[in-house]
């Protein structure tokens, strides 16, 4: 049986050997590099190259140019984002600050009219600050934070820049209760300034409003009218504006003409407000009227 021999065919195994082919082909290649650099033989050659090879080297290139633009994208949106942001926060944080500068300009010219209203006026007053509203629905009251540790007393007229806000009804150390004009309960002598008619103002019916009472129907009152304090009552100085005639309904089977009238002052919007320091005035007792002398030949 014949053996088979494993090993290459004697071709392969003629020829030269490995060693002498690098030394060949390196040689070439040293050779080459340096005609090429003295002569310029394959500049040709390699213009041709690149020409041939430029679009599969634009379409290898292809794939790292559109992860670059995703990348570029992406970060783009997540920068323009963040700053979208930023902005938005400054934005805020300056209409913040705008608007707190509004306040204490509004604030600031309030009481400005305070300081003006006080120096008109002449009385000795308190700067009062108001802290909340009565939670009672049915009245219309306002909490101070001055009391009778700042010589606040019951009875005292309460005003703004614009005119008569109401009256201290009840006093504590601390704090003082105001009961506003437009309350049902609350009560003013008012003269009309036009013509020097004189009534008494009530909290109204309708809600912010005040009425002119038992006024009889032909009474010179007419729309547009501006009624101040008349000062017959001891407690409010005469010349403080009260209100104006808003509407004026004459009924001739009526007994007395309903006219309304709207505060002057800023009776729910004040965060300010001056309480007159009025000393309350003690009136006169009437004179004493004499019994009368009994009739003769009365029978006893």
């Amino acid at each position: 049986m014949r053996e088979f021999d494993h090993g290459p065919p004697p071709l392969f195994n003629q020829g030269v050997s490995s060693r002498a082919r690098l030394a060949f082909f390196s040689f070439l290649a040293i050779a080459l590099i340096i005609i090429d650099s003295r002569v310029r033989m394959l500049e040709t050659v390699r213009v041709g190259l690149g020409v041939v090879l430029y679009p599969m080297q634009q379409a290898l290139l292809v794939p790292s140019r559109v992860a670059g633009t995703v990348t570029d994208y992406f970060t783009s949106v997540t920068s323009l984002t963040r700053e979208n942001e930023q902005l938005k926060r400054k934005q805020f944080e300056t209409a913040q600050s705008l608007q707190q500068a509004h306040e204490l300009m509004v604030e600031n010219e309030r009481l400005r009219k305070l300081l003006g209203a006080r120096e008109r006026i002449g009385n000795a007053t308190v700067l009062a600050d108001v802290l909340y509203e009565s939670r009672d629905r049915f009245s219309r009251k306002l909490v101070l934070n001055v009391g009778t540790n700042d010589g606040v007393l019951a009875g005292s007229p309460v005003i703004d820049d614009a005119g008569v806000v109401g009256q201290i009804t009840r006093t504590f150390n601390e704090t003082a209760e105001v009961t506003l004009l437009t309350d049902k309960d609350q009560s003013i002598p008012v003269q009309i300034l036009r013509n020097g008619l004189r009534g008494v103002a009530f909290g109204g019916a309708e809600p912010g409003t005040l009425d002119l009472r038992f006024m009889a129907p032909n009474a010179d009152v007419v729309d547009g009218d501006v009624a101040t304090t008349s000062g017959i009552d001891g407690v409010y100085p005469s010349g403080l504006m009260v209100a104006t005639i808003s509407r004026v309904e004459r009924v001739a089977k009526d007994q007395f003409a309903r006219i309304v009238m709207s505060p002057v002052a800023g009776i729910e919007s004040n965060k300010h407000l001056l309480v007159l320091m009025v000393a309350p005035v003690k009136l006169a007792a009437p004179p004493a009227v004499a019994a009368p002398a009994p009739r003769k030949g009365a029978r006893k």
